[in-house]
Order: C-alpha cells, then sequence, then structure tokens
C-alpha cells in the first residue's frame, strides 16, 4: 500500500528518508551522571545518543533500563543505563585515541592546550612554546589540582559486536586512565598496528584503606576506566 500523498507536489517539501552515516559518532559511552547537580559513579557504561534506533540497538546489546529521555546539553537526548560493565570494541588506528593537556579557565574554555611538553596551536600542532608544567612528574602535575592543567582524553570506536551502527566516543579526564595508558604502552601498541585493533572498554571497581590523608583509616571505593587492547581486529 503506498503511503499517504499528503505533501504537495515540490519535490523540495517532500520527507527525506533519515539518513544513516556509519563513519558519524552516533553516542556516547560514559562512566558517570549526576544526582541532584553532584557527579557519581557508575558500575556499568551509561550509553546517551540521539538516535532513538541506536539506543535501541544499545540495549538490546548491552541490556540495562530501557532508553530514557535525560536533561541533556546536547543533541544526546537519550541515554541508556546498561547492565554491562565491559564492552568489546575495535579502534582504528592511533589517531582514534586523542589525548592533551588542557588548563581550563573559570569561563569554562581553555586557557592553554598542550601535549604535555608544549602548547598545541588552534590545529592541535605543538608550537615552540613549553608547556609551563613540561619539568614536573606526573605526580607533581596531579597534585596541582585546581590550578593547573589537566588530562582531556578522547577515544573514538566502533562496537565490535555491530561496527556498521556507527562511531561512538568515550570522554575522560581522569588522571589513573592517562596513567594506565602510558605504562601499558597503549599508543605504542595502536601505531604499530597495521589495521584496526580489538579492544575491551571497561568499568574496574576500586576499593582500599587509606593509609594517610583526610580519609586515613577509612575504605575508599570507585570506579576507574581501562582500556585493554586485544590484538588485530
Amino acid at each position: 500500500m503506498a503511503g499517504l500523498k499528503i505533501w504537495g507536489t515540490d519535490p523540495e517539501t517532500q520527507p527525506k528518508p533519515r539518513e544513516r552515516f556509519a563513519d558519524d559518532v552516533v553516542g556516547r559511552f560514559r562512566s558517570g551522571h549526576t544526582i541532584n547537580d553532584r557527579p557519581a559513579s557508575l558500575n556499568e557504561w551509561r550509553v546517551t545518543t540521539g538516535d532513538p534506533d541506536v539506543a535501541k540497538v544499545i540495549h538490546d546489546l548491552l541490556g540495562g533500563d530501557e532508553p530514557q529521555e535525560w536533561a541533556a546539553k546536547g543533541e544526546d537526548n537519550l541515554e541508556v543505563f546498561t547492565a554491562s560493565n565491559e564492552v568489546p570494541i575495535i579502534i582504528a588506528d592511533a589517531k582514534a585515541l586523542r589525548q592533551r593537556m588542557v588548563l581550563w579557565g573559570r569561563s569554562g574554555k581553555p586557557i592553554y592546550v598542550s601535549d604535555g611538553a608544549n602548547i598545541l596551536d588552534d590545529q592541535g600542532n605543538p608550537t615552540e612554546e613549553a608547556d609551563p608544567d613540561a619539568e614536573l612528574t606526573f605526580a607533581e602535575r596531579k597534585a596541582k589540582k585546581e590550578t593547573g592543567a589537566i588530562p582531556d582524553i578522547d577515544l573514538y570506536f566502533r562496537l565490535a559486536d555491530e561496527p556498521d551502527l556507527g562511531i561512538f566516543k568515550f570522554k575522560t579526564g581522569s588522571w589513573g586512565f592517562a596513567s594506565d595508558l602510558a605504562y601499558n604502552g597503549v599508543v605504542d601498541e595502536l601505531e604499530a598496528a597495521e589495521g584496526p585493533v580489538k579492544a575491551l572498554l571497561k568499568l574496574e571497581p576500586v576499593s582500599f584503606v587509606a593509609k594517610n590523608g583526610p580519609m586515613k583509616g577509612k575504605t575508599v571505593s570507585y570506579t576507574k576506566s581501562e582500556l585493554v587492547l586485544k590484538g588485530a581486529a
């Protein structure tokens, strides 16, 4: 049966079929959410998207709660609280992992962006200007807390079980994630690969008793993000 002819005769006014772009970013994997405007970590992945079809596939693959709307600032107004703390993914190449250090101003805009050694220009290329913290150790950088630059890491990937669904993004400012990437030689391994690489993107619960500081003697618990490479795709 033909559809209703209710669009007039002008070709420009005809409805356009929804286009799907397999190379577009179709959603984000998030390790937390907000409760009463305060950040809270999660033990399972939360995925946001603006596409109901993508939300349905995520729910079918990773389980959890049905897709629902949330107060998004962007176009990804649907969220799925999944039942999965790890997801098999495919990383296209080393360019899909982007790392930088950013000193944020009170306005929410960067004061400067660097690769850790040199300030980057607007195109992301290193300049001759040195990062003010270039000579600091990892621990010294981290200790600057609110006054220093922090990691800004983006990972772009496809779902191993639904690669044609589109590209997903995971963004983090975690010092631990940045440290693990370096310690495990993730960038070197991606650069050495001749093609796409399989990986697991995980949320790992961590718990320990603090030996010093304001939490001394108390149990500290949190969830850390982890990227584990699994060889050629």
